[in-house]
């Protein structure tokens, strides 16, 4: 064979093996391989589904939006228990290889076997877990699990329930009752450095007299050194009582992309929420300016703000007895105290309004539609939204 032919063999050979070879190293470029399936337990990696090319990838927080929907593979062995513990909010459901095994209906903490809640047509193995939260997304640093060891022959193994819920444990109690602590000494602190001016904001005949006394207070400035730190004991009480009922304010889209804090990091969600609605009750005198401005009633706004002022320190009062009575009832009567928590909260919230729209009727008549939809702007719409946040989350 003359060297040009063989030359043109060898071009022909290379040729045909770079086609061959040429979509293989294609998909190989466009695989990318999963995180290795844990062999016992979950991890902290969790998937989520990539609609455009329909498959699973690794979630990453600071790259990806948060989803309502969380995978992770799991392996579940025949008579070896698979007991995960997760926090959940009403509606959070998990789903193994697509099928629904369990749904939450109340706000606590649970704790659950897979391998006893495995359809019986699954076979032992490599399983697809799925986690949904159909308003907002799951606390995924709340799941934990623990494999136990086979059990031996004629041995007995670990049993679960469908739907164990598992209370709070001692370390969350002591970090609510270290805070109650705390707030106690600091109230302490305040009325024995401001006893006159703590016994005239905290007189609860005050609310119901209608003589020239009780106005007095409604004269007085309200930015006061004293009042500042009330508010902020008011926010502290409020905030470890939102905590303790797992009324999570993170789940607030506006909020969660600036700040997110983990559902197991008790006190940082408590000075979290501290802040938040310390600001809220400070900012609302700014909210108040502007309102009275577009409705030119601008003479009504320091006393609005005060007598609003006033009514929230007297009822953070009873915030730290609520939430002593939640820790102490709470593992009896999970759900009836979790109620009436929240039953309180509202029912302070609506006192506090009903309260603002008396005073403000002393000086001027709400029967004016005027003066009534003012009302309605600055007071009732906001009621109806911290009902809907705080009371109404789950």
């Amino acid at each position: 064979m003359s060297l040009p032919g063989q030359l043109r063999t060898l071009l022909l050979l290379a040729g045909s093996l770079w086609l061959l070879l040429r979509p293989a190293a294609l998909y190989a470029a466009e695989y990318q391989q999963l995180p290795p399936v844990p062999p016992t337990g979950l991890t902290a990696e969790w998937l989520i589904h990539d609609a455009a090319r329909n498959r699973l990838i690794l979630y990453l927080p600071g790259y990806h939006q948060p989803a309502h929907a969380y995978y992770q593979w799991v392996r579940l062995r025949p008579q070896q228990p698979f007991v995960i513990s997760f926090t959940a909010r009403p509606g959070l459901s998990l789903f193994l290889d697509n099928q629904l095994i369990f749904t939450a209906t109340s706000a606590s903490a649970h704790s659950l076997d897979l391998s006893r809640l495995l359809p019986a047509q699954m076979k032992a193995g490599s399983h697809l877990l799925g986690v949904w939260q159909p308003e907002g997304s799951p606390a995924l640093s709340s799941f934990s699990s623990v494999t136990a060891p086979p059990a031996a022959a004629g041995g007995s193994v670990i049993k679960s329930t469908w739907a164990q819920p598992r209370l709070p444990g001692p370390q969350g109690e002591s970090i609510f009752l270290g805070f109650l602590l705390v707030l106690g000494l600091l109230y302490g602190g305040v009325r024995s450095t401001y006893q006159s001016g703590m016994a005239r904001i905290f007189q609860v005949e005050e609310l119901f007299s209608t003589g020239s006394d009780q106005q007095s207070f409604l004269v007085k400035p309200a930015f006061t050194l004293l009042n500042l730190l009330l508010v902020l004991l008011f926010a502290l009480s409020a905030a470890l009582l939102l905590t303790a009922i797992h009324t999570d304010l993170q789940n607030l889209p506006l909020l969660r992309r600036f700040i997110n804090v983990p559902e197991s990091a008790i006190a940082a969600r408590v000075l979290l929420y501290t802040g938040i609605i310390a600001a809220f009750v400070l900012g609302k005198y700014l909210f108040l300016e502007l309102l009275a401005y577009i409705f030119d009633v601008q003479e009504l706004v320091n006393v609005q703000y005060r007598e609003f002022l006033r009514t929230t320190l007297l009822a953070g009062l009873l915030l730290p007895v609520i939430l002593l009575l939640y820790i102490v009832f709470n593992d009896r009567l999970p759900g009836v105290i979790n109620g009436a928590a929240s039953a309180v909260i509202a029912g302070l919230l609506v006192i506090t309004v009903l309260r603002v729209g008396r005073t403000l009727h002393h000086y001027a008549s709400l029967f004016n539609l005027h003066l009534f939809a003012y009302l309605c702007a600055t007071e009732v719409l906001p009621l109806l939204v911290l009902l809907r946040l705080i009371v109404f989350t789950y």
